[in-house]
């Protein structure tokens, strides 16, 4: 079945359907990973976007239910140039345009995605529309991208949020997980704010030795709090962080306390909002598997996983905090610390093992700096 990809900006690419029918609409954007392209289509931080895969062949190792992100696909709609036409991976379970058409993901395939990528590398993102069917005029399809919502002022956060509390099982890692270098002296409390989180970091946490409670994004922080937890977790999420305004808030309440807090992509920008600072949307954003991060204490240089389309401001933070990591690509900040409360964060993810585990540090630094705090 024919589909076209319309933008913003006139463009339009004739491809063929290789998803659901019907159409999709978001922010079209662009993924330099090779692989995990199931990770990348459950990632509740793509809430809202139409991902465009830059490696050319997609699907060839299929789908399995073990390497989800979230309880299902969070992206608006898919965009790869060749599609696989069969899963070569034991572990596969269905293929990808099965498991497309099952969750009623709308996506394009058989264009040109590099003419695609330098598209939107030289205008930058903009908004979207896929559809799949006969005699569909493109023209009508730019109008209907150009109706869309800009991300700028949307809250994305209360569409992925978890509607209530839960606990995550307590888990060492398995077959496929990665034994961490060392885990908490004894078993952490960890309160966790959902703002579209990964279930990669609650493994990553739990195999760390911690026991973690996920609580919904508008939750006051005084609830979480009142628990009496060891540290406190900011998660990934989607979307701008200026509107979040009860995010921000309830960060600023726990940069006050006493309590360690850690932050991961959107929860980064958060915290850096609660401390003072401000944010702006990229022209592209960062997203790949592949971004070196420099660690200024040290000058090692992290092979990181990314995905996001706003950044810190360096020059809006305040004299007590302080940038700790750096990107290579464009200068951008990837990390922050507090000088004088326990709280620190980074732009990038260090549970998805890139480099391969260039990053699992962190998830080390959370824990001395409970222990050294909380004993």
């Amino acid at each position: 079945m024919e589909a076209i990809l319309a933008l913003e900006d006139g463009t339009w690419f004739r491809g063929e359907a290789a998803g659901a029918d019907g159409d999709a609409r978001g922010e079209v954007v662009f993924n330099t990973a090779m692989t995990g392209y199931q990770e990348i289509l459950t990632d509740p931080s793509y809430a809202g976007q139409i991902v465009t895969m830059t490696c050319p062949e997609i699907g060839n190792y299929g789908v399995t239910p073990a390497d989800v992100e979230s309880r299902t696909p969070q992206v608006a709609g898919f965009i790869i140039r060749d599609e696989s036409p069969v899963a070569s991976n034991w572990r596969a379970e269905m293929t990808l345009r099965d498991y497309l058409v099952a969750n009623d993901i709308v996506a394009i395939s058989d264009i040109d995605t590099r003419a695609l990528t330098r598209q939107l590398r030289s205008g930058g993102v903009m908004r979207g529309v896929i559809a799949t069917g006969a005699a569909l005029d493109p023209h009508a399809l730019v109008e209907r991208a150009r109706a869309i919502p800009q991300m700028e002022g949307s809250d994305l956060v209360r569409g992925v949020t978890t509607a209530a509390p839960f606990d995550w099982p307590a888990e060492d890692p398995g077959e496929f997980g990665v034994p961490p270098e060392r885990r908490a002296k004894r078993r952490l409390k960890i309160a966790a704010y959902d703002f579209g989180m990964k279930r990669n970091i609650l493994r990553r946490l739990s195999a760390h030795g911690c026991d973690v409670r996920v609580y919904p994004a508008t939750t006051p922080a005084s609830e979480l709090l009142a628990t009496g937890p060891d540290g406190v977790f900011l998660s990934n999420g989607p979307g701008d962080p200026a509107p979040l305004t009860y995010a921000i808030e309830n960060a600023k309440t726990l940069v006050a306390s006493d309590v360690p807090v850690f932050g991961i992509c959107l929860g980064h920008q958060i915290l850096g909002l609660a401390m003072g600072g401000s944010t702006f949307k990229l022209k592209f954003g960062h997203r790949g598997a592949n971004h070196p991060v420099k660690k200024l204490a040290t000058g090692k240089v992290e092979i990181t996983s990314q995905n996001h389309g706003f950044a810190v401001d360096p020059g809006s933070l305040p004299d007590d905090v302080e940038v700790t990591h750096l990107n290579l690509y464009d200068g951008t900040v990837e990390g922050l610390r507090h000088k004088t409360r326990p709280v620190f964060c980074v732009q990038y993810h260090p549970e998805a093992s890139p480099g391969p585990h260039d990053a699992d540090y962190l998830f080390d630094d959370f824990l001395t700096l409970i222990e050294e705090r909380r004993g």
